[in-house]
């Protein structure tokens, strides 16, 4: 090439004029840009050369002040719609006299500029652009459109989230909430990360993110690992810092579909009919609920009464829920799917819709309520000696809490009798279990509460009243079980197969009380369900069933529906096949409710400790980890938790020992406490 000749290149992806000053070696070209700047270029770099005339450094902006009114990416619609006809290629200079009616240096290197930034009309075939086909052009017209209409989305999705990060609210469209929930799915791996121990180099790697999340975070400029997804959420408010990514993991529906509101409410409005026609009016018994006072499913209540001949009858009235569905209608189906009521620090997610769960499927105080009533004669010994389950009409007189029914056994509340007679009765039938062979257990229980991010715990006390209600829905279960055996129904039986406790020489080296406990509960084996009959050694019955939650627990909605159906004497609506069939899934279920449940609570429990890191606890030492390694399972007396400690020196099991929290972080499950020597705690 000619020393000043004029030439494009690309440096590092950018186009740029420089003017030839001499060569490099054989193959390449000194060339100086019009700032002054020198570039070794290779003969693939230099994309136009700017023919007939020379030129100096210090001309190039003069040169492209004379080009740019000729840069009009419009004009070559005009061209494209005159050759796609024929097809025919052109070259800058041919598009320069299309286009220009004149071929002049600057045109020409004009023409070229436009060639090849078009996207759209034309595509570069070597030295010459051929034109697209119409079908091409309007294909490439409508991906620019939606391209155009995506750039404007994420401008205003990027607005959107500037407004929510500045604590500003935010009315989120569809498309965002796409986005937002792609990165929530992605975000729910936090927890798993945490337990495994994975660094935060090692995210992306171990779980790359799906092509969405990584958009969408790098739109925001934040690295795609489920850590920082996380904090996104919570910084947009769209998190809460403790959002319970366990719920979030599971199966377990939080919202009901709005199918299954909508029949809720067609029953609500319309009652379907009732099947049992022949209830058994009980509307002239006393009957009691009791529960906590937040509990808004009632669905158990006792009553008592004396016979003509001097007999003390105890009825067990249960909810009805089956009274508002059918099985396999919509209700039921969803209700299987659910297992159960998902109990939560936070809240509760209810089995059914609360419209019917609170409403006309619970024991509500004054109102006539459908049930299911056992009516129970036991023995002097406490056996069941008669008894009879009847669909039945009842009316709570009262809606009581434990403590009011602890307070009413204190005081000896001589205007309702019934409820110390009821009391009496417990008493009697908790011997006759124990003689049974029934297994004591008493460990303390913590309740966690959290209500507007304040967190409570409290201690379940196993007072008369919580004993009185837990041996009544025992006998329920007995009673529901024995009927099934009797009629040979299938019925989703429970048993627990007999323990191999340590001897009692040995069990008797251990501190009494909590430590004792804690070593028969490790040798507990795991309850069962059955279609047929099995013992539970833990409740010291010969066959038992749950029938006493059905507003809450499906497997007693089961027993219902056998149960009733046979009461009226039709078809069972579940084979002993069709039942353990669905008591399989359900089992399942519920197997997964329990851990998110399990996990929140602990989750709550450490979030608890972390905020008090000056407190002092008591613990008792309850068993060993590791004892090589003096890692053993303490129990905070004071809040009901069992959690694990590593010890500085030589502890024995149940010594009582002072302790402080070091270290709490409930997002990856770790608690550390310290010990507070006696001095310390003086001081």
């Amino acid at each position: 090439m000619e020393k000043g000749t004029l030439v494009e290149f690309r440096v590092q992806g950018d186009s740029r004029l420089g003017v030839v000053d001499r060569p490099d070696g054989k193959t390449r070209w000194f060339v100086v840009d019009e700032r002054g700047q020198s570039h070794s270029l290779a003969p693939r770099q230099i994309t136009y050369t700017v023919n007939g005339s020379t030129y100096k450094p210090t001309e190039i902006k003069s040169f492209l002040d004379q080009v740019q009114p000729y840069l009009d990416p419009s004009s070559l619609e005009v061209a494209w719609e005159i050759l796609v006809e024929d097809g025919e290629t052109v070259n800058p200079s041919q598009m320069a006299n299309l286009l220009f009616s004149e071929s002049e240096a600057s045109q020409c290197y004009a023409a070229h500029c436009l060639l090849s930034e078009d996207k759209l009309y034309f595509k570069q075939k070597g030295d010459v652009y051929e034109p697209r086909s119409v079908a091409q052009v309007a294909e490439r017209k409508h991906q620019i459109e939606v391209e155009a209409q995506k750039a404007k989305g994420q401008q205003e999705f990027l607005a959107r989230v500037e407004q929510a990060l500045q604590g500003e609210t935010v009315e989120w469209q569809r498309q965002d909430r796409q986005r937002l929930e792609a990165i929530e799915k992605y975000a729910a791996l936090v927890s798993d990360i945490v337990r495994m121990g994975i660094n935060s180099d090692s995210l992306a790697r171990a779980y790359p993110p799906p092509t969405s999340v990584l958009e969408t975070m790098s739109m925001l400029g934040r690295s795609a690992t489920p850590h920082t997804a996380f904090q996104l959420l919570i910084d947009l408010g769209w998190w809460s810092p403790h959002e319970n990514l366990f719920l979030r993991r599971s199966s377990i529906p939080v919202q009901f579909p709005n199918k299954v509101l909508e029949v809720a409410q067609q029953n609500l409005d319309s009652p379907p009919a009732d099947l049992d026609t022949n209830r058994l009016d009980l509307t002239h018994l006393k009957a009691y609920t009791v529960d906590d006072e937040s509990t808004t499913e009632i669905d158990d209540g006792l009553s008592w009464e004396i016979l003509p001949d001097g007999r003390e009858k105890l009825w067990v009235h249960i909810a009805d829920p089956t009274r508002w569905l059918i099985p396999e209608d919509e209700l039921d189906l969803e209700a299987r799917k659910r297992g159960s009521t998902v109990y939560l620090p936070t809240g509760m997610i209810p089995m059914f819709p609360e419209v019917l769960a609170t409403g006309p499927m619970s024991l509500v105080q004054g109102k006539i309520c459908c049930a299911l009533s056992f009516g129970i004669v036991l023995d002097q010994s406490g056996a069941v000696e008669d008894y009879c389950i009847h669909p039945s009409l009842i009316k709570p007189t009262y809606r009581l809490t434990y403590e009011d029914v602890d307070e009413m056994l204190q005081l000896g509340v001589e205007a309702e009798p019934e409820i110390a007679a009821i009391a009496n009765l417990a008493k009697r039938r908790k011997t006759w279990r124990y003689h049974q062979g029934a297994i004591s257990i008493n460990m303390p229980e913590a309740m966690i509460k959290v209500k507007d991010d304040d967190i409570s715990i409290d201690i379940l006390d196993d007072s008369s009243s919580r004993q009185l209600v837990a041996e009544m829905m025992i006998l329920a279960g007995e009673v529901a079980a024995r009927y099934g055996q009797t009629h040979n129904i299938p019925l989703p039986f429970r048993g627990q197969p007999q323990p191999e406790l340590p001897p009692e020489e040995e069990l008797l080296l251990l501190p009494a009380g909590f430590v004792r406990f804690c070593a028969m509960r490790r040798c507990m084996p795991k309850s069962e369900m059955s279609i047929n009959p099995v013992r539970h050694a833990g409740l010291g019955l010969d066959t038992y069933t749950q029938a006493t939650s059905p507003i809450r627990r499906y497997s007693d909605l089961l027993t219902h529906f056998q149960l009733k159906a046979h009461l009226r004497g039709e078809d069972l609506p579940f084979s002993a096949e069709q039942l353990k069939e669905v008591m399989m899934t359900v089992t399942t279920t519920t197997q997964e409710v329990t851990m998110v449940e399990r996990q929140t609570n602990r989750y709550y429990a450490l979030e608890y400790l972390r905020r008090h890191p000056e407190e002092v606890w008591q613990i008792t030492v309850l068993m060993w980890l590791r004892e090589d390694s003096n890692l053993a399972l303490i129990l905070l007396e004071d809040l009901g938790l069992q959690l694990p400690m590593a010890f500085r020196r030589s502890v024995s099991l149940g010594e009582q020992v002072l302790v402080k929290v070091s270290l709490a972080d409930p997002q990856k499950d770790i608690i550390q406490f310290q010990e507070i020597i006696y001095q310390e705690a003086v001081n």
